[in-house]
């Protein structure tokens, strides 16, 4: 396993250190959507995220980071959205971490590993199409949830002043096929942790 792999597997730590020091059923809720989110979206399971039981109607995404900042409206401009990234490995790390009723606001570094072509298409002015670099910036993340524990949007904020990459050997890459495989493999332990429907927010059950 090389280190993009390892940071891969690592990048929810924050998140279940987080669930595990929350006793707010409702705030537990939130990061369980959350946690299962990332998941999902490292899998390629962008159908799943944008369920009824995971996201309002009508999302609105912020994103700000490349050189194209966006609004994105509806479930459908999400999809579109996820699906136009291209065949990019993305992964966080080194987070701070918070829930509140109103949803989740996270620090974090945000990583992209992948050909110098798509990432000059995202927005990052590397040097080389055909070279292969690990890019990454500090960016706050801020996702509202609603009352139904169910996400409303994200906000994704980018400090370029934060900005730097790196070119990456060959021998030294992991592919996208292969970090789906992994983030699939966290997603089936989450379920196999928590249980069916684990992160659907009963306010019945909570407060039985």
């Amino acid at each position: 396993m090389n280190r993009f792999e390892q940071a891969v597997y690592d990048c929810m730590k924050p998140t279940e250190a987080l669930y595990e020091q929350t006793r707010n059923p409702f705030h537990r809720k939130i990061i369980l959507n959350f946690w299962r989110h990332v998941h999902l979206e490292g899998a390629g399971l962008y159908d799943q995220i944008c369920a009824d039981d995971m996201m309002v109607e009508r999302p609105v995404y912020r994103i700000t980071w490349g050189a194209n900042p966006a609004v994105i409206k509806g479930r459908e401009g999400v999809k579109a959205f996820y699906n136009s990234v291209g065949d990019v490995v993305l992964w966080n790390s080194d987070d701070r971490i918070a829930v509140a009723d109103w949803g989740i606001a996270d620090e974090l570094t945000f990583n992209l590993l992948g050909l110098g072509g798509i990432m000059q298409a995202i927005g990052y002015d590397v040097p080389d199409p055909h070279k292969f670099y690990h890019v990454r910036s500090r960016q706050a993340f801020i996702w509202p949830y609603d009352n139904r524990a169910l996400l409303a949007g994200e906000h994704l904020y980018e400090d370029k002043t934060s900005l730097v990459w790196e070119e990456v050997d060959e021998a030294e890459l992991t592919t996208a096929a292969r970090v789906k495989a992994i983030q699939k493999e966290l997603l089936d332990q989450l379920h196999a942790r928590f249980g069916e429907k684990f992160w659907v927010w009963e306010p019945e059950a909570a407060t039985a």
